[in-house]
């Protein structure tokens, strides 16, 4: 069920939704965008000042075009519906770990589109979205939202270099 109905019948006489009973029933909507609307309102309720999300830098060929687009939506309910709390939403490319073996195949793979992308000038960014942006370690993402998560001027989307950035810092903070 969509949560901004859910949060409209409370306030009304309507009939409120039940979530789904099973894992047949879970979609990229209930995972992606309802989920992180329903933890922001929860935190929201709880006068938390700021709220994580994290999303991703983009879909890809292998994704189906909702992935991505329930990401995006939960990014824009989130900023939308409570402006109260600093948004902040991050949005990774594919993400990679040596405790996850098959991940560590796939990034390379990623890293040479990304590098086969880059050479050609971006052309091929609208087709291979997030597979042609250069994967980055767990680790790595981890510290760039801890450390947007401190920074009070840290608010909405967070790509990539930003996340690089962020998290270059973080690395700085822990060598002094």
């Amino acid at each position: 069920p969509n949560p901004l109905d859910r949060m409209r019948a409370e306030h009304t006489s309507e009939p409120v939704v039940d979530p789904p009973k099973n894992a047949s029933q879970l979609t990229y909507e209930l995972m992606n965008r309802d989920s992180a609307i329903l933890l922001a309102k929860e935190a929201a309720r709880h006068g938390v000042s700021v709220f994580g999300f994290v999303s991703a830098a983009g879909g890809a060929p292998v994704l189906p075009s909702r992935y991505i687009t329930t990401k995006r939506e939960a990014e824009a309910v989130v900023a939308r519906e409570f402006p109260e709390m600093r948004g902040v939403f991050f949005r990774p490319p594919f993400m990679y770990d040596s405790s996850r073996t098959v991940t560590i195949p796939l990034a390379m793979m990623m890293a040479a589109g990304s590098a086969f992308n880059g050479l050609t000038g971006g052309v091929l960014s609208g087709f291979l979205g997030a597979a042609g942006t250069k994967p980055l370690k767990v680790d790595t993402v981890a510290d760039a939202v801890v450390e947007a998560l401190e920074d009070e001027s840290v608010s909405g989307p967070v790509e990539v270099p930003k996340l690089e950035v962020l998290a270059e810092r973080a690395w700085r903070k822990s060598m002094l």
